[in-house]
């Protein structure tokens, strides 16, 4: 009698295991889905990545004034360390010590709730960085950046 099943392979065969199938389609004969969109999308960028983008091109930006600015360390982070007080930082700032570069922080998650669009956020995210940058330099907000405040 033919039996539909193959037999099961014994111990002492030569042959090789059989290698699993990739599957070409899915259960309902559909083809196998891909990613939502690709990755040159701005949707499939995360809030995160964006946010750091942005910080990108406001240090970018000021850069090209301030050469120095290159030794200085430029972070995100998603909140502040526990505050003490009723307002909640949008940055901070620390001079360079020891074995440590000078550092500029920007917390992302109080930049975004106190803005309100894409561009909003750019403005505001430039105003923190020219904000810290002047703080370690010693100066004042416009001579880092003649622009701010008038956006």
């Amino acid at each position: 009698m033919d039996s539909p099943v193959p037999p099961s392979p014994s111990h002492h065969s030569t042959e090789p295991p059989a290698e699993p199938r990739v599957r070409r389609r899915d259960r309902h004969g559909r083809g196998m889905r891909g990613p939502v969109a690709p990755p040159q999308v701005p949707l499939s960028a995360s809030r995160a990545d964006t946010f750091r983008d942005l910080v990108l091109d406001s240090v970018e930006r000021l850069e090209r004034r301030w050469p120095q600015l290159a030794d200085v360390e430029f972070m995100v982070m998603e909140v502040p360390p526990a505050v003490s007080g009723e307002t909640v930082p949008l940055g901070g700032s620390a001079p360079a010590e020891k074995n440590e570069p000078a550092r500029v922080v920007v917390y992302r998650r109080p930049v975004e709730i106190r803005s309100k669009s894409r561009d909003d956020r750019a403005l505001l995210v430039h105003e923190v960085v020219v904000e810290q940058v002047a703080e370690l330099l010693g100066l004042s907000p416009e001579s880092v950046d003649p622009r701010y405040g008038q956006d």
